[in-house]
């Protein structure tokens, strides 16, 4: 069927039709109007549209890079003890040592030292470091005759850097190795305030590097408690002939984002300045808790 195309001007659309078109068209419009009569007539039902799949976006890479990076933060507390040997290279001179207790060291600190350490670890790899920065100061005995008052200082820094792989990683426990290094930072002054002598200032300072090796044991102890083991050996005659560590603690972890840790560390060198050998063992408990990010 075609729609009629005889326009006149006035008139109305007309459409010219024959009792058979008629009845064709009838017929047509019965088929689409009433699909279910038309079933009844015989006609074959349409096979059922197979039904859509919902559009479901494609699952999400998980982002690489630092999305995987964990950073432990850990400031700590060490009350010190100093065991302090000198060994003079003139042998008409005597060796001599002393040990200074915490309270003592604790009495001179001139500001409140700084003791702390951060570690990165993406998978088993790992990066820990470890700075103490420790500021003396003690009143020298002048008896006001040759010079007047006097005070000697001593400023202390060491910090250490380690790449850690984690050998052993199981549910309850871990072994990390690793290579590292530790820096020493001595620096030493004497005020002497004027007597018959006019007043003198003398600094003195020294720095060196040692290469490390090291090691960290981690066992779970149950119902949130663990243990800590750690050791690193070093200097070899590079800088100093030995320098050592080893410390040992109690871990609890607090909930998910905190461990706290007490336990006891022992740091040392045994170096050789130019007129003297030296050792210096730092020793003491430690309490200290970690930050996760």
């Amino acid at each position: 069927m075609t729609p009629n195309r005889d326009f006149r001007a006035g008139g109305r659309n007309r459409i010219s039709a024959t009792p058979g078109r008629l009845l064709a068209v009838i017929a047509l419009i019965g088929v689409s109007v009433c699909p279910a009569r038309a079933q009844d007539m015989g006609s074959q039902p349409a096979p059922p549209a197979e039904p859509t799949q919902p559009l479901v976006a494609p699952p999400t890479q998980p982002m690489g890079g630092l999305s995987d990076l964990e950073v432990l933060v850990t400031p700590y507390g060490w009350a010190t003890w100093a065991a302090v040997g000198i060994n003079p290279s003139n042998p008409r001179i005597p060796s001599s040592s002393s040990n200074v207790p915490f309270a003592e060291i604790a009495d001179h600190l001139t500001l409140v030292p700084f003791m702390g350490q951060v570690e990165f670890r993406d998978g088993p790899f790992g990066f820990l470091g470890d700075y103490i920065h420790a500021p003396l100061r003690v009143g020298i005995t002048t008896r006001n005759i040759v010079f007047g008052s006097g005070t000697g200082g001593l400023v202390i820094d060491t910090g250490s850097a380690m790449l850690l792989y984690r050998a052993i990683a199981q549910p309850d426990q871990y072994v990390d190795v690793g290579v590292g290094f530790r820096v020493w930072g001595l620096r030493g002054d004497i005020s002497l305030g004027e007597g018959l002598l006019p007043s003198l200032d003398v600094t003195r300072g020294t720095s060196w590097v040692d290469p490390l090796i090291g090691a960290r044991y981690h066992r779970d102890l149950g119902s949130g408690f663990g243990a800590t083991a750690y050791g690193a050996v070093g200097g070899f005659g590079v800088g100093a002939h030995t320098d050592w560590e080893v410390l040992g603690t109690i871990d609890y972890a607090a909930n998910y984002w905190i461990d706290l840790h007490a336990g006891f560390r022992s740091l040392n060198f045994n170096y050789s300045f130019p007129r003297a050998g030296n050792t210096l063992n730092l020793y003491g408990p430690l309490i200290a808790a970690t930050f996760r990010f």
